[in-house]
């Protein structure tokens, strides 16, 4: 029996009236050696409960396994948080959203078209069922009726928004508990009549996401749910960026106001974010609304935890309002981290990328270009290369456009660039030759993670032809996350040239006393991704609204370290920068 249980208006944890105040942090967004600081901060705040969300992506990286190590020993970051006296909200999805690759689906299950998704097709339900098989069993030991720390789970997650399959809800219902989950369960939907009425479950637990509107959100779920206890599972404190936008923040008295109101009502919170942490590597996701817009490196959040760990604005305040509330520890707050002192870094050698495809192995021959699904790719980069039958000015065209950005090549020289939020299919190039070599990089941006775009073709997404005739036999190189990284670190190095333009890896070392958090600012530099011993710092590009990399003080050694750096365009400088102050871009509030 669960120990958590709900009232006419309030929760019961072990038969005392109980109130959850919690934040959402994602431990898959946060070094696992800083795990610990963090959850010691969020009670510190005086939160009692944490919230993460578990993304099905990258535990399951192919069917029928699973993966708990590491950066993923989700049973682990359980311990901690019990260790530090916190109770869990645990959202295994399947679907997360989160601004994350593809909202937590696996690409090997998106990439078959003739699937619906988050539906009771069986095709998608047995995909749940086998990767619940091997999850479920893992964290049985976390859940609180075997003494561990999660008291509730989640199903699905903002269904309303999304579609009305009543059985699909049942199944992942079943699915729970037929697997020994015996916690209570609850759904969450945005505050609208019509997403809480198609997105909850007879008998389970309905809760709110929403930001602002206190008492009008409120209002609706009572009007929705007669009896149990109110709940936002998402307060939502500051929001997500896109490449290109202005960074969003929220000021702490306005925030501070909300959760005053939200809590005065009795009211349980979910802070969303708490500590929002980083999109690592190639793991951002994407929205689709009006155009493609990917999701920037930064998960700040404009949180109460910054993305380096630090207490900020939000942090003081809401800790104030808390004590109003509920008990809050009487230790004083953690002064920020301390930084790595300014340092330059060097960027002397220089290892062209298109040259090196080769060193991954025999590429992939079709008639035509293949996409990334039909590669097995969850993320990366594909080089498509061919040749180019007749000289001459022409159109490039490529059919249904690209996912998500193509860099174009003709001979090795740079021809231009096509963008998928630009709706842009067609290049005129000038080819000098019969037989020329043409070279397409495709970056796949980030998997769009909400809405009915979910699963979007990646790569070259249909033939592409020359002033109107179809180019015939590609090689399509598969450059994935692991073999990026393989390349950036057995270089083959040429003089480092400025004047040099195309994709190509750049090399240099620093030297460190004592590992701290830094960040890393790459003014001159164009797009790319940058990693520091190996460790996948995330994308950079010079759109902005971030212009900063955080790099946590663990991936840093004493002595010699290694920066990285995948600059697909060019770059005007050979130096970058580790300095201690954050820069997430322009503020929008």
């Amino acid at each position: 029996m669960s120990p958590l249980a709900t009232t006419a208006d309030g929760f019961t944890l072990h038969g005392e009236p109980f109130r959850i105040i919690s934040g959402a942090m994602h431990y898959f967004r946060v070094h696992p050696d800083q795990w610990a600081d963090r959850l010691h901060k969020a009670r510190l705040m005086g939160l009692n409960t944490v919230e993460t969300y578990v993304p099905w992506n990258l535990h399951q990286p192919t069917p029928g396994t699973l993966d708990l190590d590491g950066p993923l020993d989700l049973p682990r970051y359980l311990r901690l948080a019990q260790e530090e006296g916190l109770h869990v909200l645990l959202r295994p999805g399947p679907y997360i959203c989160a601004e994350w690759d593809g909202g937590g689906l696996p690409s090997w299950l998106t990439s078959d078209r003739d699937i619906a998704l988050r539906s009771s097709d069986p095709r998608f339900t047995d995909a749940i069922d086998g990767y619940f098989d091997l999850l479920l069993p893992a964290l049985a030991p976390s859940m609180a009726t075997a003494g561990g720390p999660v008291i509730a789970v989640q199903v699905e997650n903002e269904y309303g928004a999304y579609g009305s399959d009543a059985a699909y809800l049942k199944h992942l219902e079943h699915a729970l508990r037929s697997r020994g989950v015996e916690e209570l369960l609850f759904t969450c939907d945005q505050a609208d009549p019509a997403h809480l009425a198609a997105g909850s479950i007879p008998g389970v637990l309905a809760t709110g996401t929403f930001g602002g509107k206190i008492e009008k959100s409120l209002e609706r779920l009572r009007a929705h749910q007669a009896q149990g206890p109110l709940m936002c599972t998402e307060f939502w404190v500051g929001w997500f960026d896109h490449w290109g936008e202005p960074h969003h923040v929220r000021s702490a008295d306005d925030a501070a106001a909300s959760l005053e109101t939200l809590l005065a009502s009795g009211a349980s919170v979910n802070i969303y974010m708490f500590h929002g942490g980083t999109n690592f590597g190639f793991t951002n996701g994407a929205n689709h609304e009006h155009t493609y817009s990917p999701v920037v490196t930064s998960y700040d959040y404009d949180a109460p935890l910054a993305e380096s760990g630090d207490p900020g604005p939000k942090y003081h305040a809401f800790r104030e309002v808390i004590a109003r509330h509920a008990p809050v520890p009487d230790t004083p707050v953690p002064a920020a981290a301390p930084k790595l002192p300014p340092t330059a870094v060097t960027l002397g050698r220089r290892t062209p990328l298109l040259g090196r495809a080769g060193d991954l192995g025999v590429p992939v021959r079709a008639p035509e270009p293949l996409p990334m699904e039909a590669l097995g790719m969850r993320a990366g980069f594909v080089l498509y290369r061919t040749t180019l039958p007749t000289a001459g000015d022409g159109v490039l065209h490529f059919t249904h456009g690209v996912g998500d950005r193509a860099q174009v090549f003709v001979d090795g020289a740079p021809a231009g660039v096509l963008e998928r939020e630009h709706h842009q299919e067609s290049l005129t190039v000038r080819v000098p030759r019969a037989g020329a070599r043409l070279d397409v990089l495709v970056e796949n941006l980030g998997g769009v993670n909400y809405g009915p775009r979910i699963g979007d073709g990646k790569g070259l997404r249909g033939p592409v032809s020359f002033a109107g005739v179809v180019l015939r036999e590609w090689d399509c190189h598969s450059l994935t996350p692991d073999g990026l990284r393989h390349l950036a670190h057995v270089p083959q190095h040429e003089a480092q040239d400025e004047r040099q333009a195309g994709p190509a890896f750049h090399h240099g070392t620093f030297q460190v006393e004592a590992p701290a958090d830094t960040f890393l600012a790459l003014p001159g530099w164009t797009k790319g991704q940058a990693w520091i011993n190996g460790f996948d710092l995330g994308r950079y590009w010079s759109r902005g609204p971030q212009r900063t990399l955080y790099v946590p003080g663990p991936v840093l050694r004493d002595g010699a370290n290694e920066l990285v750096l995948l600059e697909l365009d060019a770059t005007v400088t050979s130096q970058a920068l580790l300095t201690d102050v954050p820069d997430l871009g322009v503020e929008k509030t």
